[in-house]
């Protein structure tokens, strides 16, 4: 008989079952620590705050008894909470368009081979980087009415000051612009590593056949980033559904609540109201909006690929 015979290890079929034994505890051990830390910081989080939102519980520790759904029935009455919904909803919508389409346009010009791309890839991404308060700090002494940089420039063409954080019909395109800066750098970098993974034999047969640039982005580039714009496009909208930092640091949600989100209304009502059980509620309603929305791009995005 060979050496490579005898070599050869034995089916999983014909090991000894203590052998099986020893390797299924080596794998739940390290998978243990793993287990603990999802159990505890996830799934537990997740069913205490639910029964919590059946609950009256407050900070002041009255009322820890449950009370069933009357906190969603008092959620999805109250005027404020659709306020706060409606506005993050709005917030989503007039930020994810430019924050997809900026960057893909950033990818595409620098994708054309433009000179010295490592500091157009730094000067894009560097804004990225940044803590959401030292932005909000730089945009809050930007907008300001009277000394802002961008009332300056404004008033030096001959136009009118304008009130960016105090004027309600301005204070949430103002949000979108300083967060249009400071994030965009994220997707210009997946749409560029796209771009740049699309063979090159495609635009040369097509330079051939006699197209243009033009034809060429939108016969070929467009096309081949379908699956990276689906993931930018989920990835956007989940984050700017979760948009909190910037509009607590620069307008407090005002004037007059046009621009508090959801989750700011959240935590008011939570920690200075202090009703955490309602606070859970409104919160476990938005996760509900999240999934729902999460399954209809989902539901969508399927239908197109198929």
């Amino acid at each position: 008989m060979s050496t490579s015979t005898l070599s050869r290890p034995r089916p999983e079929s014909l090991r000894k079952p203590g052998s099986r034994t020893r390797s299924n505890l080596s794998g739940w051990g390290f998978a243990t620590p793993f287990l603990v830390f999802f159990l505890v910081f996830l799934v537990w989080p997740i069913i205490y705050g639910f029964y919590m939102s059946l609950t009256g519980k407050s900070l002041t520790g009255a009322n820890d008894s449950l009370i069933g759904f009357a906190n969603y029935a008092e959620a999805l009455a109250d005027a404020d909470m659709w306020r706060s919904l409606g506005n993050t909803l709005y917030f989503t919508v007039i930020s994810t368009v430019p924050l997809v389409l900026v960057a893909l346009v950033m990818a595409a010009l620098l994708n054309i081979g433009l000179p010295a791309q490592w500091l157009w890839r730094l000067s894009y991404f560097a804004p990225y980087l940044l803590a959401s308060t030292v932005v909000s700090l730089f945009f809050t002494w930007m907008y300001n009415p009277q000394l802002g940089l961008i009332n300056e420039f404004l008033t030096g063409i001959g136009l009118p000051r304008v009130a960016w954080l105090n004027d309600p019909n301005v204070a949430m395109w103002a949000i979108v612009i300083a967060t249009l800066w400071w994030t965009v750098g994220f997707n210009f970098l997946l749409y560029l590593a796209a771009m740049q993974n699309i063979p090159a034999q495609h635009y040369e047969a097509a330079s051939l056949d006699g197209a243009g640039a033009w034809r060429q982005f939108f016969s070929i580039t467009l096309p081949q980033l379908t699956p990276t714009t689906v993931m930018i496009v989920l990835l956007q909208i989940l984050a700017s559904l979760k948009i909190f930092d910037q509009v607590y640091q620069m307008t407090a949600g005002g004037p007059g609540g046009s621009t508090r989100p959801v989750v700011q209304y959240i935590f008011e009502t939570g920690f200075t109201g202090y009703r955490l059980g309602y606070s859970a509620a409104i919160s476990y309603i938005f996760f509900g909006l999240i999934v729902v929305i999460s399954i209809m791009q989902f539901v969508i995005t399927r239908r197109r690929s198929a």
